[in-house]
């Protein structure tokens, strides 16, 4: 095992891989049953419909997270874990399914068709030729940006931020259980870490689970197993009710293909963003900012999209809470082999785990810290320089304020090459990033277009 994963060349144990397999899973969790939740409401047009499909829902939420996290320690060895990707289930769900009116199996045939095309471009290079082409500095913005990201997802989930009309976001009830959870289970955190006591995060998020059930924010389950149902399985190649041919060949629409681009483009910079971030603070990015063994960790994920549109679970991406089981001190691929059987497991059990993944505020406070450790990136990016620091600025910012990573990279890499041209320095800006921003600008300006063609 040691020579396989590499433990002693990493610096790392077999016991801290475990450890931080079930940090990231306790962190990511919870999308056993916001995913089902969300996909749901495109499955069914009334309650009870909708709570029919959910056993189908959760079987391909957890087999799917299974599958693809051990794929990934087996085939890239680094530790990323996968699920299906927050964001991207709603815009199947709302968007595609309900709003373009169209089968369910069409809507994953979406997610399956554009999984294909971003495993081509891993396969010809250009995937990670994009990689290589962004400049250092905002590699670092973008890291910073999914901190603040982390963070502002954790201080929501712990109740401490809450909406408002007049002012978008203000301060929580701090007199609400919810918000007492997050706040014990962050400063445990932080003490464990004060008191260099391994397994911090984890233990942290034990903590809060006793005050979650003490505090009556969640329960002990009144059921032990769940049976598994596999209905949305090869959906793109099921033919949908009251039509006459299998749902991925009613695709090739110019809405569809549409929603095709733009959920590729999304899933490509989400895990872009994600893999540079966590990739430097796990110390396995080069100084010029290359990702080592990014081909396999791109193909992964790739397939892995794929995968989500063929099973029903949307498309399923690596995890930027990922970022809590390298805090943890995983380095290898042991650690999302460790979150893939508990994921496993969860196919089966997951009443068992809904007390924990189903209460928000019980890892809201993981989170928050997580986010603080992947914030060290700031200090390295030159303030002065107007062209290395404003698209920076506009990532940092953009990625938590638009509550979508690859908007804020698309900010970020629109205004450097718009402040280059400002500067007359057209020959500094590679190729590559002058498609992928010209890109960007499309999905901008998606809504228009989606508009124009009906």
């Amino acid at each position: 095992m040691d020579k396989f994963f590499k433990l002693s060349e990493r610096g790392t144990t077999v016991r801290t891989e475990v450890l931080a397999g079930i940090v990231t899973f306790m962190t990511m969790a919870y999308i056993i049953f916001v995913n089902p939740g969300i996909l749901s409401a495109a499955f069914g047009t009334t309650p009870a419909a909708q709570a029919a499909w959910m056993p189908a829902l959760a079987t391909a939420t957890t087999l799917g997270a299974a599958v693809m996290c051990i794929a990934m320690g087996l085939f890239a060895n680094r530790p990323f874990a996968l699920a299906s990707g927050m964001g991207l289930n709603a815009v199947v769900a709302f968007s595609i399914i309900i709003g373009a009116k169209v089968p369910w199996q069409v809507g994953m045939s979406v997610i399956f068709v554009e999984g294909i095309i971003i495993l081509l471009l891993v396969m010809s290079g250009l995937r990670e030729a994009v990689m290589d082409a962004i400049p250092m500095n905002l590699k670092r913005a973008i890291g910073v940006g999914i901190g603040l990201f982390i963070t502002f997802i954790g201080l929501v989930d712990g109740k401490m931020v809450v909406g408002d009309q007049a002012t978008l976001v203000k301060l929580g009830d701090f007199t609400t259980p919810q918000v007492w959870v997050t706040l014990i289970g962050l400063t445990a955190i932080v003490a464990f870490m004060a008191l260099r006591v391994k397994g911090d995060i984890l233990w942290g998020i034990i903590v809060a689970t006793i005050a979650a059930l003490i505090l009556g924010v969640t329960k002990l389950p009144s059921a032990v197993v769940a049976p598994l149902d596999f209905r949305t399985f090869f959906a793109p190649f099921q033919t949908p009710a009251g039509t006459s041919s299998i749902a991925l060949l009613q695709v090739f629409t110019p809405t569809l293909l549409l929603f095709v681009f733009a959920t590729m483009l999304s899933d490509f910079f989400d895990t872009m963003g994600t893999v540079i971030s966590i990739g430097e603070q796990g110390c396995f990015v080069d100084k010029a900012g290359k990702v080592e063994g990014v081909r396999n960790i791109l193909t992964v994920d790739s397939v892995a999209a794929a995968v989500g549109g063929l099973i029903g679970a949307s498309s399923i991406t690596t995890y930027v809470e990922s970022a809590a089981g390298v805090a943890e001190g995983g380095r290898t691929g042991l650690t999302p082999i460790v979150t893939g059987v508990l994921f496993a497991l969860c196919a089966f059990f997951s009443p068992v785990i809904a007390m924990i993944g189903g209460a928000q505020p019980i890892t809201a406070g993981a989170l928050i810290v997580v986010g603080f450790l992947m914030m060290g990136g700031v200090r390295d990016i030159p303030w002065g320089d107007l062209e290395e620091a404003f698209p920076a600025f506009l990532t940092i910012v953009g990625i938590p304020l638009t509550y979508n990573i690859s908007y804020g990279i698309g900010l970020g890499f629109i205004s450097y090459v718009l402040i280059k041209v400002f500067h007359g320095k057209t020959k500094d800006v590679h190729w590559l990033m002058w498609i992928v921003s010209a890109a960007f600008v499309v999905t901008f300006a998606m809504p228009a277009i989606q508009k124009l063609v009906g």
